[in-house]
């Protein structure tokens, strides 16, 4: 692959991490003003089973704490899963890097001149830099569709509520 097209594959992948980054936001928005509604109306729901407990919605109440654990207990499990592939890929960049400054250190020992010495100094840092890029690139990424798979379930529980709820 050419230093062109390597180029233009990061672009891309930059792209589609604002893009899930902006659907991301537009989701939280919703989420707020999902809630909101949700809160209001069962607060409405408490309230009245307050004023008389004989006409208390007893299902919606009993909701409010099964709905909460469900969507926060996938939450959980999708950030957690994403984590572990965001860890996976932490150990793999280091360890290769690792390798590379090794490789580095003894071409540097090797190295027949002084200008051989500043030559693979210079290949070495700019390869790190160009690795670094790419490597956070990456991870940036992988947080935003962590971030995003973590609030796909409060999301839609929270809307589905809300619509469920203006009945």
């Amino acid at each position: 692959m050419t230093k062109l097209e390597q180029a233009a594959r990061r672009g891309r992948r930059i792209a589609n991490d604002a893009r899930h980054a902006s659907e991301a936001l537009v989701a939280g928005g919703e989420l707020l003003q999902a809630s909101q509604e949700v809160i209001a109306a069962r607060m409405e729901i408490l309230a009245a089973g307050l004023a008389d407990p004989t006409k208390a919605d007893l299902a919606e109440m009993a909701l409010m704490s099964s709905e909460k654990v469900e969507a926060l207990s996938a939450s959980a499990s999708a950030f957690g899963a994403r984590m572990g592939g965001v860890g996976q890929r932490l150990a793999r960049d280091t360890t290769r890097e690792a390798s590379l400054a090794g490789q580095a250190v003894s071409a540097l020992a090797g190295a027949a001149s002084p200008q051989a010495f500043a030559t693979i100094q210079m290949n070495y840092a700019f390869g790190w830099w160009d690795r670094a890029a790419r490597s956070l690139t990456a991870l940036n990424g992988e947080m935003i569709r962590a971030q995003a798979e973590a609030m796909k379930p409060l999301h839609d529980a929270a809307t589905a509520n809300a619509k469920r709820l203006k009945r």
